[in-house]
This record gives structure tokens, sequence and C-alpha cells, in this order.
């Protein structure tokens, strides 16, 4: 039966509720007491009727001048969990259950291992999922708040109203929860968030959402659990045992955004893009595409390095499926994925982790420690468990659920000094007075170890441009445990000494032979990435000094030096073709070029340097070890020549560089043994576009040289690079 209800004793509590202040709306929502005190209480903002389990079942009394609805089943037999039917005042009818009678979702063990800091899968658990309790389907959301005193989702579902579905604190977990039952895929949301000291309401995007609302929109869209039906069995069967350090890796660095886009201008698909990328990249020979990144982002010309979904491939290309589906079909052609990943710093956007509980909750409150000033944003307060959590269930998320093969960390330099780029009244010392950034070391190397034990097989990149020690070297060591570091310092170097005029490139040659000096102190990657095509940098082939000939010979004359350095190698999306412009994010590559002979050579010779990089052992087996390279001159700065020898166990290959573009004839090298020597590559070649200077076979002579027994005189073609093998 159903009475009057007696609030006099709750009019306060329900008050907050109506305001939306209340700490725990299940205390007063749901259902409570016991015998003639069993009360139901729900308080619907838009409903004018409630009935209780069924159309014509019993009607909930209204508290007079709300919209709290009440019902006394006294005896009468209600399930724990009961269905609502009510009517809005518009007239429209909804049923649903109370979210208000089911009990706690999330277990104390997630909890406790959130706030230690490792909760690897915490992704699953936080944000937003499809659930069911006792077979009842809907939607499951949490998030971390701890300084909220109230939080409510809100969405398409409820009017975006933040009185309607107030959620359950988890105490000192900081953890809010709700399951609302009859939510499903598709469903729009975010989190209004009222902070406990300040008052201030706060809407904020889910920082674990797995998908989002295309740019400007910024809700989170509740995601269907994995069904995608992987075909890449045998790749990643194959990845755990995969021997990256002695294996060719060659990399074609990506902006999906312009690398190609369809006849009106728009974003291709990811499956339109894994079609023909993977066709691309395969025909130019390269073993793995790196993605400038692809997780969530609101502005277009931050190129994904200010990220606002950690979780979340943007929605500019599709489904997290249709991602899916681009990784596979890049594995199943033997094409490895690396991602770009950013936990070096986050934007300031209102609607995502600046100050998400009105506190600075994710990055520090010191902006000393917590705001990069040269990029506007914020730096994560890596001292704090619940934060690292976060950065390392992201790092998991992207290897684990996408099957990505590597990532790339940016920016990591920045996180390792607490006076990156400040002055010197701007930054605080850590404990022991010094710069380095000790809770940021301290995460680099908790995920460099997790993610290695975890997923074998898969490589961490960093991007450092310090001299800091054994980037790449073990934790256990000392180390901070990538697997690879980007060479800045000889790319600096070469691009340097390039843009030289031939005729002033003695006096710099100490540029070409300098990172020999270091280059296996650390495992590392020699990049000519993005960033050196951008910001009026100019183009590669621009940055090459001559007539257009020259300019040409010179970018073919330094990728062959970069594919028979020791190193793995990276190219920027265009430079393979000689991309005449500077990249801007906002078009498509100039595919037009391809109609011209000297963009067409460039393109070739990438192609075949990439087929000789991957066929000869000599040129990467060891790529980071001094057992595979050898000088056999370094000293002829005169004539701005270098020449080397690069060695496997099999092969002894010899690479002898002309950066003048003078000719030379009757050049005499000495050479390991006596023989012939065939010229395997020459970038002078009329394939490339070239003079087609250059030799055949050469005959070594009995005659010392360079310190060795024998010699070979050889015709060096001008700005050009060729390749000799016995």
């Amino acid at each position: 039966m159903n009475k009057p209800s007696k609030t006099n004793t709750l009019d306060s509590e329900l008050i907050k509720l109506t305001e939306a202040k209340h700490h725990d709306p299940f205390a007063l929502l749901g259902r409570h007491g016991q015998g003639r005190d069993n009360v139901i209480r729900v308080y619907l903002p838009y409903a004018e009727t409630v009935r209780i389990n069924s159309p014509k079942g019993p009607e909930f009394s209204r508290t007079p001048d709300t919209d709290f609805f009440e019902y006394h089943p006294g005896n009468e037999a209600i399930p724990e969990h009961y269905p609502l039917f009510w009517t809005d005042k518009d007239g429209y009818d909804h049923q649903h259950y109370d979210p208000y009678c089911f009990g706690p979702v999330l277990p104390e063990f997630d909890q406790h291992l959130f706030a230690e800091g490792r909760h690897w899968h915490i992704y699953q658990k936080l944000g937003s999922h499809l659930h069911s309790v006792a077979d009842i389907p809907g939607v499951h959301f949490a998030v971390w708040a701890p300084n909220a005193q109230r939080v409510s989702v809100i969405g398409d579902f409820n009017r975006w109203d933040g009185r309607c579905h107030p959620m359950r604190s988890l105490g000192s977990s900081g953890i809010w929860e709700i399951f609302i039952p009859g939510l499903t895929v598709g469903c729009l949301y975010k989190f209004e968030i009222l902070n406990r000291h300040t008052g201030q309401l706060l809407v904020k995007t889910d920082p674990y959402g797995q998908q989002f609302e295309f740019r400007p929109q910024t809700a989170a869209i509740v995601t269907a659990e994995d069904s995608y039906t992987w075909q890449d069995g045998s790749w990643m069967d194959h990845r755990p045992q995969h021997d990256w350090l002695h294996q060719p890796m060659s990399i074609y660095e990506v902006h999906l955004g312009s690398w190609r886009r369809d006849h009106r201008g728009n974003f291709l698909n990811y499956r339109e893009l894994a079609e023909q990328l993977v066709d691309y990249v395969k025909e130019l020979g390269f073993t793995h595409i790196e993605l400038l990144p692809v997780t969530e982002h609101p502005l277009d010309i931050s190129w994904g390095y200010q990220t606002t979904g950690y979780f979340a491939p943007t929605s500019r290309h599709g489904t997290p499926d249709d991602f899916r589906y681009f990784v596979d079909h890049c594995h199943q052609n033997g094409i490895g994925v690396i991602l770009d990943w950013v936990p070096a710093h986050f934007p300031k956007d209102s609607f995502a982790l600046g100050r998400f509980d009105g506190t600075p909750l994710y990055e520090h409150e010191d902006p000393r420690k917590g705001e990069h000033r040269d990029w506007g944003t914020l730096i994560y307060n890596y001292s704090r468990n619940e934060v690292k959590n976060f950065l390392l269930s992201s790092a998991f998320f992207w290897l684990e659920e996408f099957h990505l093969d590597g990532l790339r960390v940016d920016a990591v330099a920045s996180m390792l000094y607490l006076d990156y780029s400040r002055d010197a009244n701007d930054w605080i010392p850590n404990m022991y007075g010094g710069n380095e950034n000790l809770e940021a070391i301290d995460f680099l190397r908790q995920m460099n170890t997790v993610t290695h034990e975890q997923h074998p097989g898969t490589v961490i990149m960093a991007e450092e441009s310090t001299s800091w020690p054994q980037v790449t070297r073990p934790t256990w060591t000392g180390g901070l445990g990538f697997s690879m570091k980007w060479n800045m310092g000889w790319m600096h170097d070469i691009l340097h000494y390039m843009q030289e005029q031939p005729i002033h490139r003695s006096y710099h040659h100490d540029s070409l032979t300098f990172g020999l000096l270091y280059a296996f102190t650390e495992n590392f990657v020699l990049p000519f990435s993005h960033d050196e095509v951008v910001h009026g940098k100019g183009s590669m082939l621009n940055k090459m000094p001559g007539d257009e000939w020259q300019r040409f010979a010179n970018l073919r004359l330094l990728y062959t030096m970069m594919f028979t350095y020791p190193g793995k190698k990276l190219l920027f999306m265009g430079c393979e073709f000689g991309q005449g412009t500077e990249w801007s994010c906002n078009r498509t590559l100039d595919w037009y070029v391809l109609d011209y002979a000297h963009h067409k050579g460039l393109q070739t010779l990438v192609k075949d340097l990439n087929k000789l990089y991957a066929n000869h052992a000599a040129l990467h087996r060891y790529d980071f070890d001094h057992h595979g390279f050898e000088w056999i001159d370094c000293h002829d700065y005169q004539q701005s020549i270098i020449s080397y020898r690069r060695k496997s166990a099999h092969e002894d290959l010899i690479v002898i560089l002309n950066f003048t573009p003078v000719p030379r004839e009757s050049y005499r090298i000495g050479v390991p043994n006596p023989g012939t020597y065939y010229e395997i590559f020459n970038s002078d070649s009329q394939y490339y576009d070239g003079s087609n200077t250059g030799n055949g076979a050469v005959l070594s002579e009995p005659q010392p040289w360079m310190n060795q027994d024998h010699s070979i005189s050889v015709t060096l073609p001008p700005l050009a690079g060729i390749i000799l093998k016995m």
C-alpha cells in the first residue's frame, strides 16, 4: 500500500538532492527501511506520474511541489531490482530499472590496485562499460574525482541534467560510480562535477573514454565491448620472439589526416587508409608505419600532440573497430605499427583533464612544475599513483587492445628535467637539489619495465634530445629502459652539414664524423621526422643547396648515408619523393610531383635503399654494435669524402660518399681483402635521374693504402654515394 511521505527529518537532505549538491544520493534514493517503514524513493525531474513493476502497477505519490516520488510497499513483495514506468510532462512514456536499487559494482581490489598505481587494466574498470547485473543490461560509469562533492553522469539519455544520475562515492579511493540499466552502445555522455571546496561546477569529458564525437564536439560515446575478429594471429605469435635488435627497421612516419584525402578534401576512414597506405608502404619497402598521435584531440593543428582522449582513436577517421582493421591489415601484410604517444603534457581545454575536479588533479598545482609555458600545456603529476596508473594503463591499452607494436614517447627530455626550457627562477629543485625530475624518471622506468614484461617484442622509443645517459639501457643497470632513442644529435649535425654549400663543407667535416664517437652508446633511430619540415624549416629538398639537379643529388646522397649509417631508419611522409613545399597538416602531400623525373627518381632511390637495407645483413645486423662499423677513411676533409665498412658475420660492404659536385676519377681507398669489388648501388644512377657516373667491377691491387694491404681505384660520382661488395 502507498501512503503519504514522512520527510520532515529529511527535508534538508532532499533539498541537497534537488540542488544537485548531495554527496551520497544512494542514502536517499532507492529502497530504504523495513516493514511499515519500507520506502522506495525516486527523483525524476521530468516525470508527471511514476508506477512500479508495470504500466498499471501501484503509483508513487509525489511529494508536494517537488519531483520526489515515494512508494511504501509495506509487506508487498517487491523484487530487489524493480522497473519504473513513468510518464513525462509532455505525455511520453518511459521505462527503466531504478539505478538506485543496484549496489556497488567496482570491487575493492580494483580500487586498491588503482590507489597503488599498479592496475595496468584500469581502463577496463573506469570510464563507461557495458555491464549486466542479474541479467539486467546497462552501462557502468566510473570516474576518479577525489575532491568532488557530487559527480553525475549527464548525457543524451537524461537531457544533460546533473540532477538525474548523481553517482555513488566509493570513499577514500576518490572513485565515483553508477550502473544505469537500459543504456546501450552509442549513448553520449560527460561527467558533471561539483567541487566540494569552492562549489565550482564543471562539465568534463571522460578521461577513460574509448570513443568521442567528431570535433569540435567533445562528448564521450559508450562503445561496444571489443568483438573485432583479428586475423593477425601469425604476426602476434611471432612478435615475442622477434629479434628487433638485429633486424631491419625502416619506419615511414605518417600524419593520417594529411597523407591523403578524398576528392572532396575529407579525411579518409581508417579502412580506406589501410588499403591505400599499406600498398604504398609495402611497395617502397618500409617495415613499419609510425603514426603521429591518433589519440583523440580537439585541435587539428596540434597534429595530435595535445591529447584529450588517451584511450580513444580519433573519430576523424572512424570507429575503434575501424582502427583495429587498420592495424590488422598492416600486420597481415608484414607491416608493424608504432604510435606516437604523449605522456609529457596535456592541453588546458576546460572540458578535459585540466583541474578535472576543480583542483589540479592530473597536473601539479605549482606552475613551476605543472605547466609548459612554451607550449601552453600542463605537466602530469608523476608523483601521484592514480596519475601514473592513468598513463601506464593508456600504454597498455594501445599495445593490448589494438595490437600495436610499439610506442614512440614524445618530449621525453621535457619530462626528465625540472628546468627544461625554464628561466633560472622558474623551477623547483628535487629533494637532492638537482634538476632531475625523479618522479618522472621512476614513471618512465616503470612504464618500460611493465610494457616489456607484459608485451614482449614491442618497442618503446624515446624522443630525447639531450645527453641523458643510458636512455636505452636496462633499468636494473640504472638506465631508463627504452628500446630505442631518436638520434637527434646526428640528425642536427648532418642537416647542418648538408645545408652548407659544397665549397664550404670541408670546414665542417667534423659534422660528418662526430656522431660515430657516440653512435653505439644507445640504441639509436636515425630520424628525419615531421619536426624537420615545419615551422619555417622548409622541406627536406629545399634544405639542400644548389640548383635543382644538385638539390636532388644532395638529398639522394643524404638518404644513402642514412641507410648505410648505423641505426634504424625513420623518414617522414613526403620526404621520400622530395616534397617541394613545407608540410602542412591542412592539406595532402603534393602527389602530383611524381609526374616529374627528379621526384620519381628520388622515390625509386628510397625504395631501393630500403631493399638493400633489408636484404644485406651488413647494413642492419649490428645497427647498435661497433662490430658492424669500421672507418676506412674519415679524414679526407679537403675533398669532403668519407668511406667506411658495414659488416656482419658473413658480409662486408664498402660505402663511399662524395659530398661535392666534383666527380673524382681514380679515387683510391684501402680494402680488407683482395679480389673483385662490384658496385651494387650508386645514388647517381640514371634510374634515380642522376648523371650515371660510376663503376662496374673493380679489381683490387696489392698496393697498401689506408692501413690495408690492398686497395682499389674507383670513380666517385658527384654528390653521390656508392656501395661496393666483393
